[in-house]
């Protein structure tokens, strides 16, 4: 395939043109690039020679100036039997808006700079770089992963707070027609969530808290047709906290979820955001991800950052990590969205950050087969956030570069609007802007973070306490046949606190009496005054009230 670009008329800007050129070449296709200011009749000629499958021609400069050279253009490539070539245009959004209004019949696509480089690609490969149909757009995300690739899917948590559904069906209708997201996850409301089957228990007074009350199999059929139009963009929404296989077959029959997203020790008693017992949970959100693999359907593991999020030590946000992805290849699960929450909690350096993932990362991708593939998912932490809007978009932009030093398949934007208020359509579309353009730009060449000594030197340091405390695990369990799936034994590691978490005071399940501390940017167990305790000391620690050995 052939493509020749070229800068028309008196107009010198080549920046544009060249970029177009080299993803092209990014594709294999040959190309040619005429040079800047091509009057007419040169480009006619180089088309002849070149014999060209797409002619990409750019102008920046005057609107009103573009009419005559079009004209002649148009005359000149019928005249030359070039007629039947693609041709797209590229130039200021006030010059392409006089193209698109008075030449539609000469180009099939348009672009005004800012287009990343994979709508170009799209474009060049037959698509559009704009709106084309579903065929365009895969709508499984593991065949999304590989068709965007390198650059990584971006999803974005999105349900207005509202007593009807109705504003969330606007806001997915200008997401999807923006093209900025390639997942909507849809954000319930608590009602929605656990009590989507007992209406009898849903209170009006507390409808759209928190999210989009969906209360019926339809609401969920509208939401997912809203989503059908621009780069249609897949749909999926978390777990129920309550009648789990049940819930998690009205999501695959409605929006076609895309994929199962379900903690290992929460949505239940614990954390108040379902009925069950702790046991007894863990037992069900294993068999959660059984039904989704029996399907084919991809699950996700957000377990590790509910720890985070709730001040645990960094050694058991890696603990959870390896026990969810063990459990999940244990259940059947056949692909495995790993996630990562950075920030989590947000004392953490930018340092210890990346070492605590490189050490997550090595924990729970160590099962990853032909059987069991693994996809990476990172995200800012939700409580991360400055109230300052200005502070808040700067924040976005660092934590998505640095979250880009893991590589991710999936970036899961959380809006810059966080810490004020849930984001609105247009500023969740703002963030995955941002998030974007950030990814692109990291992609071109950084420098590698994880060679720095001090972050391979956490990240090693983790891994080693990791195995002290799954040993201590497996201690617990003696007798179990595999302790680290066995739910009595996990809900048992949480009752006595080898998993524990500050904010799990007075927890009826756990004795939330761990303390940490930020110790140069890594969150650590410390004693009363204050001084990190090392793990295999809190694990002694632990296990002399057990009466089990400490592994």
């Amino acid at each position: 395939m052939k493509v020749l670009g070229a800068s028309l008329g008196d107009c010198v800007h080549v920046a544009g043109v060249t970029r177009f050129l080299r993803a092209a070449e990014g594709l294999g296709w040959e190309t040619l690039f005429s040079g800047p200011a091509t009057d007419p009749e040169a480009l006619v000629d180089l088309a002849l020679q070149f014999d060209p499958d797409v002619i990409g021609i750019s102008y920046r400069l005057t609107p009103e100036n573009i009419r005559p050279l079009l004209h002649e253009l148009r005359g000149m490539l019928r005249a030359a039997g070039l007629a039947d070539r693609r041709l797209a245009f590229a130039g200021t959004p006030p010059v392409v808006a006089v193209v698109r209004a008075e030449f539609a019949d000469l180009f099939e696509a348009y672009f005004v700079g800012g287009e990343s480089s994979l709508a170009v690609k799209q474009y060049l490969a037959g698509g559009s770089p704009e709106a084309g149909g579903p065929a365009e757009y895969p709508q499984g995300v593991i065949e999304r992963i590989h068709w965007k690739a390198p650059l990584p899917l971006l999803r974005h948590h999105y349900g207005e707070p509202a007593v009807s559904i109705e504003p969330t069906v606007r806001g997915i209708e200008q997401i999807a027609e923006s093209g900025a997201l390639d997942v909507i996850s849809l954000g319930a409301d608590q009602d929605a969530q656990e009590h989507f089957f007992h209406p009898e228990n849903q209170r009006a007074s507390s409808k759209g808290a928190g999210g989009v009350p969906f209360r019926t199999e339809e609401d969920l059929r509208r939401l997912y047709a809203a989503s059908r139009r621009g780069n249609y963009p897949l749909l999926r929404s978390y777990a129920g906290t309550r009648d789990h296989l049940r819930y998690a077959e009205m999501l695959a029959r409605t929006i076609h979820n895309a994929w199962c997203a379900i903690p290992l020790f929460w949505f239940n008693d614990m954390d108040g955001r379902g009925p069950s017992p702790l046991t007894e949970s863990i037992r069900e959100h294993v068999e959660v991800m059984a039904w989704h693999g029996a399907r084919d359907i991809p699950v996700e593991g957000n377990e590790p950052y509910h720890w985070g999020m709730r001040d645990a030590p960094d050694v058991v946000v890696c603990a959870v990590s390896y026990l969810y992805a063990h459990i999940a290849k244990k259940a059947g699960v056949r692909d495995y969205i790993t996630t990562y929450m950075f920030e989590s909690p947000p004392h953490l350096s930018n340092r210890m950050d990346l070492a605590k993932c490189l050490a997550q990362i090595a924990l729970a991708e160590f099962a990853a087969d032909r059987e069991f593939r693994i996809w990476r998912q990172t995200r800012t932490g939700l409580l991360s956030y400055p109230l300052n809007m200005a502070q808040a978009r700067a924040h976005l932009a660092q934590s998505v570069m640095l979250q880009m030093a893991v590589r991710p398949h999936i970036l899961h934007v959380v809006g810059y609007t966080e810490a004020d208020h849930a984001a609105s359509a247009g500023e969740a579309i703002e963030s995955a802007q941002m998030a974007g353009y950030i990814a692109e730009v990291a992609l071109r060449g950084s420098p590698d973070l994880a060679a720095d000594p001090l972050i391979q030197e956490r990240k090693e340091e983790l891994i080693a306490e990791t195995g002290l405390l799954l040993d201590a695990i497996r201690a617990l369990g003696a007798g179990a046949e595999d302790p680290l799936a066995d739910p009595a034994v996990l809900a048992r590691a949480v009752r006595t606190g080898l998993l524990d978490a500050p904010q799990l005071v007075n927890n009826r399940y756990a004795p939330g009496a761990i303390r940490t501390a930020s110790i140069e940017g890594a969150i650590r167990a410390v004693d009363e005054q204050g001084k990190p305790i090392p793990e295999r000391v809190r694990i002694a620690r632990v296990m002399e009230g057990t009466g089990a050995p400490p592994g």
